[in-house]
């Protein structure tokens, strides 16, 4: 899927834009339903409970998501596909239903990865949608990188100690256009070898100040259905939506699949292994089967923190 000019652009660079990606027909039309569904079904229950004063009746997905934002309510943690980073509860909400595996196990998306990483691919827990409501409209006090701007940071580091020497990648998809505008993601392109850089815990898990020259940042727009692939220890952040509208995507990762994952106490699958197709996980359900017996689990057990980097490291003074 990949040619030699985008590879070698990877190899150097730690990133590329590739667009075409996801069928807009065949994935994420399903993905939009499967979603607006969802918040048909938080907002009519907010309503119900006097916690939104507007009536559904007549309002489209995104009238529901800002009308939501504004009064309170959380939808980032319902429609998340993964458990949250802090404590974890027997009924924290979270998503996983069959248009999103699908989108996750997409051949085509699984071509990209194989020219990268080989065959042996495992998708990795470590993965969220982010839709981001206009910046005019976000709390004084959110903090949230899924729906704020996000901070400079390498993905390896904010994985656990575990992964460092993971073959992985991550792969960003973008389901409304991204553009400068409406908060895309920016980069610092490689310059020579690339090592993982210290990071603190500011509003969030972020690199040190002083370690990266924002001024090389490049703007990485995309349209709908295209993707960026990273390599773990690429720095790159987003910008702010400054736009009346939201941006909306998912960002995924794959690693070589037996390697750690970076996450260990949360379930990872087979995508795809061309040396043993038996071992792919084909079936939706058990997706969101293994992610509640891992809620079950985590929800009883001591609190696993999933950063590594403390406040009162030299760095961070």
């Amino acid at each position: 899927m990949l040619g030699n000019e985008q590879l070698s652009f990877f190899n150097e660079n730690g990133y590329l834009v590739v667009e075409d990606v996801l069928d807009q027909a065949t994935v994420l039309d399903p993905v939009r339903a499967e979603y607006s569904a969802l918040i048909d079904r938080l907002y009519d229950d907010w309503f119900a409970e006097g916690l939104v004063s507007e009536p559904p009746e007549g309002l489209d997905f995104w009238a529901k998501l800002l009308l939501a934002y504004r009064a309170g309510c959380d939808w980032f943690q319902p429609m998340d596909i993964s458990l949250p980073g802090d404590r974890i509860m027997a009924d924290t909400p979270m998503h996983f239903g069959p248009a999103v595996f699908d989108m996750v196990t997409a051949p085509r998306l699984l071509d990209l990865v194989q020219d990268l990483i080989g065959p042996e691919i495992t998708s990795n827990p470590i993965q969220h949608v982010r839709i981001k409501p206009p910046a005019v409209n976000l709390r004084d006090d959110e903090v949230r990188a899924h729906i704020t701007a996000t901070d400079w940071h390498q993905d390896r580091a904010v994985a656990l100690e575990e992964a460092d020497r993971t073959d992985m990648v991550t792969v960003w998809l973008a389901v409304t256009d991204a553009t400068v505008d409406n908060g895309c993601l920016q980069v610092l392109p490689r310059e020579g070898a690339q090592d993982m850089l210290p990071h603190c815990p500011k509003k969030q898990t972020a690199i040190a100040d002083g370690y990266v020259d924002p001024s090389r940042a490049v703007p990485l727009p995309v349209k709908s259905g295209g993707a960026v692939i990273f390599h773990p220890l690429t720095p790159h952040g987003s910008l702010d939506n400054v736009t009346d509208g939201f941006r909306w995507s998912f960002d995924i990762r794959f690693n070589i699949t037996g390697q750690p994952t970076g996450r260990a106490h949360f379930p990872d699958f087979v995508a795809r292994s061309r040396a043993h197709p038996e071992t792919e996980l084909r079936d939706w359900q058990k997706w969101k089967t293994m992610w509640e017996e891992c809620r079950a689990r985590r929800a009883v057990q001591p609190h696993i923190a999933i950063h590594r980097w403390k406040s009162d490291a030299p760095v961070c003074a």
